[in-house]
């Protein structure tokens, strides 16, 4: 089992940068493949980003490429997402996510963190 703890969100106007980061327990991080979510209000939770248990498929939903990366430390068991180019409709709520077989479905997805705060001003 995997606990998951993110942190990084908060208020940024439009063009801006942040970096959320998702720190798992355990000592079997490098089993799991991890994702981003996100969710607005009053909208479907929706697919952000994947990585592989050690890096070699990321994947990324069209609304972010070029935009969002993400990157993992199996060391220090944390995945990042660096955010750039921040726009109003990337406000949500992120959340992180493992499971040991990779995907971007969330409904396959066993272990999720609390969710952090993401809010883009125009």
């Amino acid at each position: 089992q995997v606990q998951l703890v993110e942190s990084g969100g908060g208020l940024v106007q439009a063009g801006g940068s942040l970096r959320l980061s998702c720190a798992a327990s355990g000592r079997t991080f490098s089993s799991y493949a991890m994702a981003w979510f996100r969710q607005a209000p009053g909208k479907e939770r929706e697919f952000v980003a994947a990585i592989s248990r050690y890096g070699g498929s990321i994947d990324y939903a069209d609304s972010v490429k070029g935009r969002f990366t993400v990157s993992r430390d199996n060391a220090q068991n944390t995945v990042h997402l660096q955010m750039n180019s921040l726009k109003p409709e990337d406000t949500a709520v992120y959340y992180c996510a493992a499971d040991r077989d990779y995907g971007m479905e969330s409904r396959a997805f066993d272990y999720w963190g609390q969710g952090t705060q993401v809010t883009v001003s125009s």
